[in-house]
């Protein structure tokens, strides 16, 4: 009886410290990100891509909306077009909501935050991911149609996902980022 409570207890305290380091994991993800600038040519696989998708779909929106639109370019023509540095395999997010694309302040705070998740997951699951804005304008006056985004729509942001350079890591790769006691206050 006893070597049966014993096991029972180490086995809750093996699920609780497992737990505890699966949680520090995601907040690890969210702190150690870094925007991805060196991709290196390589597929993400399907299922991948499916929970990539899954967080921006997740994603928090107002009076919960869900304006967006996600349009998956996999096409590395089409992808050059976009980010002209695209390397093969990299895939493109195109985020569109209702509108032009610029006026709307919750549609474009609810894109953003559906970017920031996707971009985070690309993150978790070992690929590099980078949200862009400066294409956007270009997407909405040239692409649109090629694109097929739903009649209506306009591009808002977008996430790249691909692989990263071997070398490339959080340290080496993130630009500095200001110290808290900066950018903090308490009262």
């Amino acid at each position: 009886m006893k070597k049966m409570v014993f096991f029972g207890v180490f086995l809750a305290l093996l699920v609780f410290v497992l737990g505890a380091q699966e949680n520090k994991g995601g907040i690890n993800a969210i702190i150690h990100h870094y925007a991805a600038r060196n991709f290196a040519s390589g597929p993400v696989s399907r299922a991948d891509l499916d929970q990539i998708l899954q967080a921006g779909i997740r994603s928090p929106s107002a009076n919960n909306r869900q304006p967006w639109m996600f349009t998956v370019v996999q096409s590395p023509a089409l992808a050059r077009q976009i980010v002209s540095n695209n390397e093969d395999g990299n895939v493109l997010i195109v985020i569109s909501a209702e509108g032009d694309g610029r006026t709307n302040g919750r549609q474009i705070l609810d894109c953003a935050l559906a970017a920031q998740s996707m971009y985070l997951a690309a993150q978790a699951l070992g690929y590099g991911s980078r949200i862009y804005t400066g294409p956007v304008d270009s997407i909405n006056q040239n692409l649109k149609t090629q694109l097929a985004l739903p009649r209506g729509h306009s591009a808002v942001v977008l996430v790249r996902v691909g692989r990263v350079q071997g070398n490339v890591d959080a340290l080496s790769a993130a630009s500095s980022r200001a110290a808290a006691d900066t950018k903090v206050q308490y009262k």
